[in-house]
């Protein structure tokens, strides 16, 4: 790959988009990069100019273009993903292209962005679709750093959309160059530590970072709502970081419940398979996520406290919290690297201070329940074999809590 002219994959479906990338590819060369067209269309065509056609893309996939005519746009599609995947990060390890670009409307944002999200962290990959004011975004992006473009009107020529496509192009043209640069200065990085955030742990969160950074770390949180947990897991197996303060594994209790903020079952065991050094809290595990209107059945005659217009949390109880010790000990037993497990026994978020709520909103008394911490802490200690379960009078917003976290993660971090 040139320095001076790095490549940008432009990928479409040119049976359907042709004209539209040779435009987004013309945008791109005068922008000072070089254009690389990747078919993805999902049926056989004669339409000419793409750079890797679709049959070789369908090849990498081990099929052949021909079969994809015979099968559902599904099927077809979720083989041009795993070719198209596969082409695309070969090209970027072995230096031949330095982003990606895309444009299509539901279907082509669908197997476009499948394709996008395998690329790692910090490569420039933008996405110009018809349907990126829609809810279906955040599956789109998921836990990638996709930058979504709305094409406005449909992704067609005029001068609406030649202007959208234009300012995309630009924008993946100026970071990919900058990126390049980037690659050629040679400059010392402090080691990056991930920590998990809510707004429920945000005084040990920052305590923990500000102790972090006084000491030389580069600190990176991650909000525990689903995606940040995804993206905390996926950078931990990405090389890029030097350990974890896990202050907030608030998503396994929404994991458990089906709640709105689960990260999915991969949540904890990124970083252990990497080997990387992790102290872990309960934090905020006392409660899940709920749309407020949308409880499920189940749980109507369960305790809640309305946190805002959007966002219902549901008091975790006993039976939970029991599971909760056998997920964490369970995922924690697995772990290659060095493990401290730290528990504040006198409350794992600042909603211990509140009053619990039935959806009629009659009290129903104090969201704190000792007794119930306890189940979890008695869980804990009878599934996780990989470290001892070190218990703290102390809340979890607590300074000298969090210091506590800090000098555990210090010393295993050493090690």
């Amino acid at each position: 790959m040139s320095t001076s002219r790095p490549t940008v994959a432009v990928l479409a479906t040119m049976n359907t988009k042709s004209k539209e990338a040779r435009f987004v590819a013309h945008a791109l060369t005068r922008a000072g990069v070089k254009p690389w067209i990747v078919d993805l269309s999902l049926k056989t065509h004669d339409v000419d100019g793409a750079d890797m056609t679709g049959a070789r893309v369908v090849a990498a996939a081990g099929a052949s273009w021909q079969m994809l005519n015979e099968q559902s746009r599904q099927d077809a599609a979720t083989v041009m993903i795993e070719g198209g995947s596969k082409i695309l990060i070969e090209q970027f390890l072995n230096g031949r292209i330095a982003g990606a670009i895309g444009l299509g409307g539901a279907n082509g944002t669908n197997l476009i962005c499948s394709i996008l999200r395998a690329m790692p962290y910090l490569v420039p990959k933008v996405m110009i679709s018809a349907v990126a004011g829609t809810a279906a975004v955040q599956w789109y992006i998921a836990e990638s750093d996709i930058v979504m473009y709305p094409s406005i009107g449909d992704v067609s020529l005029n001068r609406i959309t030649k202007s959208v496509m234009e300012d995309a192009a630009l924008a993946v043209a100026a970071a990919v160059k900058k990126r390049t640069t980037q690659k050629q200065t040679k400059t010392k990085k402090a080691p990056l530590v991930a920590i998990s955030s809510f707004g429920g742990t945000a005084a040990c969160v920052e305590r923990v970072t500000e102790r972090l950074q006084s000491l030389g770390y580069e600190v990176i949180m991650f909000h525990a709502s689903g995606a940040g947990g995804k993206s905390l897991e996926r950078l931990a197996g990405s090389g890029e970081l030097m350990g974890v303060i896990d202050v907030t594994t608030h998503e396994l209790a929404d994991l458990i419940v089906d709640g709105v903020y689960s990260a999915g079952n991969g949540r904890l065991t990124a970083a252990g398979a990497a080997g990387l050094p992790q102290v872990i809290v309960p934090g905020a595990t006392d409660h899940s996520n709920f749309w407020v209107g949308h409880v499920p059945e189940c749980y109507r005659n369960r305790e809640f406290f309305r946190y805002n217009a959007q966002n219902l949390l549901m008091r975790t109880n006993a039976e939970e919290f029991e599971k909760l010790g056998y997920e964490i000990g369970n995922r924690l037993n697995a772990a290659k690297g060095p493990v401290r497990v730290l528990v504040p026994v006198e409350g794992f978020s600042e909603h211990t201070k509140r009053r619990a709520h039935d959806l009629d909103g009659n009290d129903t008394g104090p969201w704190k329940r000792a007794e119930e911490y306890r189940v979890f802490i008695d869980s804990l200690k009878k599934h996780l074999k990989a470290a001892p379960v070190e218990e703290f009078a102390l809340h979890v917003n607590d300074t000298v809590f969090a210091d506590a976290c800090v000098d555990a993660f210090v010393k295993i971090g050493r090690n």
